[in-house]
């Protein structure tokens, strides 16, 4: 029997990355999957390859997301995995542009608040269930040029400590994984090939397993926490970066 057998499980931003990865483990431990984004193109064939139903959404929109969870019934695991990293609109707080960072807070943060606004009484009335948040290595480490992003993603933290106080007495989880440097689109969009990121440095320097990280490891750290193996994490921030948020200068060390 599959991990997750008899599970309802709803995945925002499924169409790809780890959202896609994620959806696709927890479908092949049993769960039926729903795929929530905003892209049909891409959230169609996820949808086709994986085996479960797509709903096309804005997640940043009350009557969207109502619908998407009216659908699905009872919803026993909630991923809030949408999220953007807008380059060129993201950066200083001094730069950014209100109706930019209303864009980024509204997918980022405000589809937290939707999803879990109306998820959350399914899972109570079904006596409980798990909530898998989506933060970043920016919520533990300053990172420039993001601001609003960064802001989401500190929030997502927080609202998932306090979703994990507030709920937990009615058997519904809540917990966090915070990845950094995960081999994504939206990590190669972030880092295009024309900016002045230094890969080989950053990989050197900052990551200490000296690598990227892969979406189907996130997924994995996903499934442990929908799942009942993680009966007893509520309000857990797992910080999946390979050590880039806790090292120190490894220029002093050898970097080869």
């Amino acid at each position: 029997m599959g991990r997750l057998e008899g599970k309802t499980a709803l995945v925002t931003g499924g169409a790809q990355g780890i959202g896609f990865e994620g959806a696709k483990l927890f479908a092949s431990e049993g769960a039926k999957v729903f795929i929530a984004d905003i892209n049909v193109e891409k959230g169609e064939a996820a949808a086709k390859a994986i085996g479960c139903e797509f709903v096309r959404c804005d997640v940043s929109k009350a009557e969207d997301v109502r619908s998407v969870v009216e659908r699905c019934g009872t919803v026993n695991v909630l991923y809030n995995n949408a999220g953007i990293f807008w380059t060129g609109h993201d950066g200083k707080i001094t730069d950014i542009s209100e109706e930019d960072w209303d864009r980024v807070i509204a997918i980022n943060l405000k589809s937290v608040y939707l999803f879990t606004k109306y998820a959350i009484p399914t899972m109570i009335k079904a006596g409980g269930g798990s909530i898998v948040n989506t933060g970043s290595s920016a919520a533990q480490i300053g990172i420039p040029d993001c601001d609003a992003y960064t802001a989401t993603k500190g929030a997502i933290v927080q609202l998932t400590k306090s979703l994990a106080v507030e709920y937990g007495r009615y058997g519904v989880r809540t917990n966090c994984i915070s990845p950094a440097a995960i081999m994504t689109p939206m990590m190669r969009q972030s880092n295009p090939e024309n900016s002045s990121f230094d890969e080989e440095r950053f990989l050197k320097l900052r990551t200490p397993l000296r690598r990227y990280g892969t979406p189907e490891e996130i997924a994995k750290i996903a499934l442990f926490l929908a799942s009942d193996e993680s009966s007893y994490l509520n309000g857990a921030i797992i910080v999946a970066d390979g050590g880039i948020t806790v090292n120190g200068d490894l220029s002093k060390i050898d970097t080869d």
